[in-house]
């Protein structure tokens, strides 16, 4: 009997983490929920397998490197890697941008991507069919005013899973990138705005549906699924009411 395959999810204790959880386990994953908040994690655990699906807990800061290959010791194969940790911080310009801001997105969206990455690579070989998901988003291809920290960093993780896929091409090894426009998430915009939770609503004021965190999670699943040989390089995600980064429709 062939073993259960394993997902990995980063970010994993709210949003879009915690939604691509629930539906690679429901795809038939045993799905390890990694995040900073262990009281999270271990919750949406136990829904998961309260549900009839296998999951597990644990937690895991990827901008850690000692911790994240503590973690990845656990692993002889993996099936699927899922980097969604990261973030936004602040909306402020170029030139008043507080580059404390910029390290941080830097560390969790680039650098705890690279971590993790690297540490679990080995074992997404060793299954013989591995797939490297990287949630970047549309600030990752394209600029916008105001924010340049997190457009730089998306920037950064986009390239660093376009050229993983150049360098890895030939080995058992899928790279699937999944960049998600506007996105209404319970804390994306109000972590960005630091609480401020009247900034952090006008971002979706007057707009008819943005994405749920549940429709990307949709997409993530659609692609893991897909056959073996078909590799999903980009998928680009907005909702209707979004053209672009700066070209909303809203309705006020």
């Amino acid at each position: 009997m062939a073993a259960t395959p394993i997902a990995v999810i980063t970010g994993a204790s709210s949003g879009i983490g915690a939604a691509t959880a629930r539906r690679l386990a429901a795809e038939g994953y045993r799905v390890v929920l990694t995040a900073r908040r262990k009281d999270r994690i271990e919750a949406l655990a136990e829904e998961i397998n309260a549900a009839g699906h296998q999951a597990a807990a644990y937690a895991l800061d990827v901008t850690d490197r000692a911790a994240v290959d503590e973690f990845a010791t656990a692993f002889r194969s993996l099936a699927v890697l899922v980097n969604n940790a990261g973030g936004a911080l602040g909306a402020d310009p170029v030139a008043t941008g507080d580059p404390a801001d910029w390290r941080q997105m830097f560390e969790t969206n680039v650098l705890g991507t690279l971590n993790i990455t690297q540490a679990l690579l080995p074992a997404l070989t060793a299954s013989g069919d591995g797939t490297v998901v990287v949630l970047t988003s549309t600030a990752g291809h394209g600029t916008y005013e105001g924010g340049a920290g997190y457009v730089a960093a998306k920037h950064g993780e986009h390239v660093l899973a376009e050229t993983l896929r150049l360098e890895i091409v030939g080995t058992p090894v899928r790279v699937i990138e999944i960049a998600p426009g506007m996105v209404k998430t319970e804390e994306f915009a109000t972590n960005r705005f630091r609480g401020d939770e009247e900034k952090a609503a006008k971002v979706y004021a007057g707009v008819d549906a943005p994405l749920t965190a549940e429709d990307v999670a949709d997409t993530v699943g659609w692609a893991v699924t897909r056959p073996s040989h078909v590799n999903i390089d980009l998928l680009v995600v907005r909702p209707r009411a979004q053209a672009s980064n700066y070209k909303v429709h809203r309705t006020l």
